[in-house]
């Protein structure tokens, strides 16, 4: 298993055995959408992170149906508002499990689109964070 779906998953099996509910885990995933976006914007530009981010959506929604709520307001500035206005609607395994496989999709597209060692490069500091920094 490649080095970010390592963090991606440890990350938030902290938050699920801590008992953490919906909320905070929408918070965590908001958390590091937001770092994701601060690391890529600079290269591709927040229409590029946001289109990325859109198809990882539309990607993740055979898995997670209900992932339409989000699809449907991805709007700049804040294309990861709805996602979080979901997120807090699902119970927290649902949420966790919806936050997983969004990042490793989204990853999974960058690595398609740049390369494995460009992405990590762009990623790694958001994988490198300590835990827990940033919750809202």
């Amino acid at each position: 298993m490649p080095r970010d779906a390592l963090h991606i998953r440890s990350s938030l099996a902290r938050y699920i055995g801590e008992g953490a509910d919906a909320a905070r885990i929408a918070d965590e995933a908001i958390s590091v959408w937001g770092e994701i976006d601060a690391a890529l914007a600079p290269v591709i530009g927040q229409r590029g992170v946001a289109a990325l981010f859109k198809r990882t959506l539309f990607l993740a929604r055979p898995t997670h149906d209900w992932l339409a709520g989000a699809q449907e307001n991805t709007a700049l500035p804040d294309v990861f508002a709805a996602l979080r206005v979901t997120l807090r609607q699902q119970t927290s395994s649902n949420a966790a499990a919806a936050h997983i496989l969004l990042l490793e999709t989204f990853v999974d597209l960058l690595t398609r689109l740049i390369g494995e060692a460009l992405t990590e490069r762009l990623l790694g500091p958001v994988w490198d964070r300590p835990q827990g920094d940033g919750t809202a």
